[in-house]
């Protein structure tokens, strides 16, 4: 007897031949994150890479560079993979291209920023 009272009090089900959803309108969360994740992650993690790939196309001999392993030098030679670097000292080291992390800049790597806070 109770049970009939409580399944009668929660109503009817739904029919199950309903109007189904719009499929865009069901999808439209998943495509507005992708569309953020590309706009905020993947776009800029993209246009590093493509500025880091032509930094490295474009060292040429004399460019102060800092390696992945943390070495700073100037490059005496360029082949292409291999770069022979300066250390000082008459130190001279063959490091791939790809292991270049970045450029150093002429001033040693001081920002202006900084001397102006001196």
């Amino acid at each position: 007897m109770f049970f009939e009272n409580l399944a009668h009090a929660m109503g009817q089900a739904p029919a199950a031949g309903g109007q189904p959803g719009n499929p865009l309108m069901t999808f439209m969360p998943l495509i507005l994150m992708f569309v953020i994740f590309y706009f905020l992650l993947i776009r800029p993690q993209q246009k590093k890479q493509k500025e880091h790939k032509q930094m490295l196309e474009n060292l040429t001999r004399g460019d102060r560079v800092v390696t992945a392993g943390g070495l700073y030098g100037r490059v005496v030679e360029a082949k292409e993979d291999v770069l022979t670097i300066d250390l000082g000292n008459d130190m001279h080291v063959q490091v791939g291209r790809g292991f270049i992390s970045g450029l150093v800049p002429a001033d040693g790597g001081v920002s202006k920023a900084k001397d102006k806070k001196k």
